[in-house]
């Protein structure tokens, strides 16, 4: 029950978070790791649950809670910096719980390409802007649509269209010159 004691907000509420709460673990686990991800989650709702009266009732509720998920999430926005470059330097994901365990000699070469291939996006990841690493990630990783974006963000959605041209130019043209 809200403090206002009106059941069909909270009752409400719990749908939102059943249909909504998976996605945007996926998407907070990819940025921050899964031990914060659980903690980003909870505060996305605890933000949405606070501000749940300036939601416009028309409008779909997930770009709205991948806002306040993205702001939650630029809180952690120096240990996700320190991540990429950490996996830049190591090849190693520190954020990623080790994957099982598999035949060594047939997994090796991909192994090897897979790190090296994310150990540059990482770097590139590691040196975008806020924005354009916000915009990217919420398009690659969250399957968003520019509108979605655009008002999870608060942005016009011409500003989305650039940030992540932008970054995908960057992105494209570092793999390029690294792999020559």
């Amino acid at each position: 029950m809200d403090p206002e004691g009106n059941l069909l907000i909270a009752d409400g509420f719990t749908a939102l978070y059943d249909e909504h709460a998976r996605t945007l673990y996926r998407y907070c686990a990819r940025r921050v790791g899964p031990d914060l991800a659980e903690d980003a989650v909870a505060q996305t709702f605890l933000v949405a649950y606070e501000r749940r009266h300036s939601y416009a009732q028309d409008q779909p509720p997930l770009p709205w809670l991948f806002g306040i998920a993205t702001n939650v999430l630029n809180r952690h926005r120096r240990d996700e910096v320190r991540g990429y470059r950490a996996l830049a330097r190591t090849g190693t994901d520190p954020l990623l719980a080790p994957a099982a365990q598999e035949s060594h000699a047939t997994r090796t070469e991909e192994r090897t390409d897979a790190h090296r291939r994310s150990r540059k996006v990482a770097r590139v990841l590691a040196k975008l802007p806020r924005r354009q690493r916000d915009v990217l990630l919420l398009f690659a990783v969250a399957e968003l649509s520019y509108a979605e974006i655009a008002e999870a963000l608060d942005l016009p959605v011409g500003t989305v269209q650039s940030a992540l041209h932008r970054a995908r130019t960057k992105l494209r043209k570092s793999l390029e010159d690294e792999d020559r």
